[in-house]
């Protein structure tokens, strides 16, 4: 069974409702710009996870085993928290403007933000003691 959007007779399938929460469809450029931003996030995700590798396999003359493995691990889970809370920031952006509710708060960019600090940080420590 389908229901029908509020601006249009055509159905829309369950699924969709139960995602998004319903409320009325968006200006597309909005929906877009919040389709952009995500792309963006998974961009980044996608680099940090390819640095992680990057780390752990071309960095054996350069770091320690315990630095290289600490590097690489930290770039992994960053790539993945980040892309885990890409979509959820899209989702709740998208219920936001179809509810004409107030955007939320990110919480990924300081993720990303104490991510690289937490990177900065053991990059100066390995190069002031080596």
């Amino acid at each position: 069974m389908s229901s029908v959007t509020s601006d249009s007779q055509e159905p829309t399938p369950r699924w969709r409702e139960r995602i998004l929460g319903g409320g009325v469809e968006p200006d597309p450029r909005f929906t877009l710009a919040n389709e952009r931003t995500f792309l963006s996030w998974i961009r980044t995700s996608l680099a940090l996870l390819a640095g992680g590798v990057a780390v752990e396999a071309l960095t054996q003359q350069i770091f320690e085993p315990q630095v290289r493995t600490l590097l690489a691990v930290v770039l992994l889970v960053l790539g993945a928290l980040l892309g885990a809370g890409a979509f959820t920031r899209w989702l709740r952006i998208e219920r936001s403007l179809r509810n004409h509710r107030p955007l939320p708060l990110p919480l990924i960019a300081p993720l990303l933000g104490v991510g690289a600090a937490v990177i900065t940080v053991v990059l100066i420590i390995t190069l002031v003691q080596g």
